[in-house]
């Protein structure tokens, strides 16, 4: 974790704590952005522009007291996504308490100037997690918030194992936009998608963007690198680019399953669209010692 300075155009990195005690990273860049991220499932909470604009949507009823994952900014899915598998819905990573890891391996590709960072780890070193998951790993994850107010999470997770396991995982990422039926989606055309819907069939996407009239809830699958949400109404569009992470999850659960959600607002699906980086399809297996590297990098385009 980068050292915070007294010089107010160096990055920041401050620990803080919610209402609730939970432990939270703060990272703000030199002209002002921030990042929050809880230390209760490693979720990034906040992003904001250094207008202070807030681009990850959060329910108004979201439930932030641990063990409740939040609804909202970007939990981590892993080593399960949704119901595909045996574990609760999207994996135990995101209910976990993370660490703040002040010596974490070295990450030479990383270029740290200029960003306001933070290294988190999960191991598998409680009895609750490896009797659900008899698996040895450790789990790094780089949060960083860069000098063009650019979001990125690096994710390492290891086999320290020694017997093979595999995985998924899903950086359930909630933008905050301003009505779902002003959005469009770009980098998704002509992709076979699988519709959890209709019981993960498997479908082609037509060669337009992707708009929203109802209920939507698709893993499209060998996406290309970058997708871009388009918000009309406010002028912006997320840039979504991305390593190791083949597939890529839409939903918005619209009127009738919002009213369903205890912590949803009726309303709020309006103002909220999931667009993931994901390997899900085909999970990660990993042979002992190895490790895998996946990297999601968020960017914000204003247009005049």
């Amino acid at each position: 974790m980068e050292a915070s300075s007294d010089d107010e155009k160096r990055p920041m990195v401050d620990l803080v704590k919610d209402k609730n005690g939970t432990d939270q990273v703060l990272l703000q860049n030199p002209k002002g952005a921030s990042v929050k991220i809880s230390l209760h499932g490693g979720q990034v909470l906040s992003w904001k522009t250094e207008r202070g604009d807030e681009l990850l949507f959060t329910s108004a009823k979201a439930n932030s007291k641990p063990p409740h994952p939040v609804r909202g900014g970007i939990p981590i899915c892993f080593p399960q996504f949704g119901t595909r598998g045996s574990l609760e819905q999207h994996g135990f990573a995101r209910n976990k308490m993370w660490l703040v890891e002040n010596d974490p391996p070295a990450l030479p590709s990383f270029d740290s100037t200029g960003k306001a960072y933070v290294d988190l780890v999960l191991k598998s070193s409680d009895e609750d997690t490896t009797r659900i998951w008899p698996h040895c790993f450790e789990f790094h994850l780089r949060v960083s918030l860069g000098l063009d107010g650019n979001l990125t999470l690096i994710s390492r997770v290891r086999n320290i194992n020694s017997k093979p396991f595999s995985f998924s995982i899903a950086y359930h990422t909630y933008f905050s936009i301003s009505d779902i039926s002003e959005v469009r989606v770009e980098g998704l055309e002509t992709l076979d998608y699988l519709d959890n819907m209709l019981d993960k069939e498997r479908f082609t996407e037509q060669g337009d963007a992707l708009t929203f009239e109802s209920e939507i809830d698709r893993v499209y699958l060998n996406s290309k690198d970058v997708v871009a949400v388009f918000d009309h109404e406010r002028k912006r569009t997320f840039l979504i680019e991305k390593e190791g992470l083949p597939d890529v999850v839409v939903w918005n659960p619209w009127d009738k399953k919002a009213k369903a959600l205890p912590d949803l607002g009726d309303e709020e699906y309006k103002h909220m669209l999931c667009v993931d980086g994901a390997a899900i399809e085909k999970p990660i297996t990993l042979k002992p010692g190895e490790e895998w590297t996946g990297k999601l990098s968020l960017s914000l385009v204003l247009s005049t």
